[in-house]
């Protein structure tokens, strides 16, 4: 990497912000499970779990992909709600996009519909906040 690069990822990435990340995944892989289990029942995690993970991924990879950029990992997301918070919505917005688009190619399930759009969109935004909004009423 060049220096940089190195420099930009530093800025964006933290280690006091690590337990954020743990909250953010659980955030979204339980909100989309929640939809999962709405549209297929609770047995199908176990009889299709291939297929539950598939549904999962395509947000997880957006995540992974957009919140170090956008900075939500950051040392100032580390210190309050009032700055992680905003942080997580300003990530979610191109995570989620990179999430529908994986589910609209070939690679993943499901395809894309508007409405389902707009449910993740909102569903995952909002379990982004509560998240952390505990974490740090909890923890903070």
């Amino acid at each position: 990497m060049s220096p940089s690069e190195e420099s930009f990822l530093s800025r964006r990435i933290d280690a006091s912000a690590a337990p954020l990340a743990v909250v953010d995944v659980l955030a979204l892989a339980a909100v989309l499970t929640i939809g999962v289990i709405n549209h297929n029942g609770v047995e199908y995690l176990s009889t299709a779990p291939v297929a539950w993970l598939l549904t999962l991924v395509p947000f997880l990879v957006g995540w992974v992909v957009a919140a170090p950029l956008i900075g939500a990992y950051s040392a100032g997301a580390a210190e309050s709600s009032k700055s992680a918070i905003p942080l997580a919505i300003r990530a979610w917005v191109p995570a989620a996009i990179i999430g529908f688009v994986l589910r609209a190619s070939p690679l993943f399930p499901g395809g894309f519909q508007l409405s389902f759009g707009v449910v993740i969109f909102l569903t995952g935004g909002v379990a982004l906040v509560v998240g952390r909004w505990l974490f740090f009423r909890l923890f903070g």
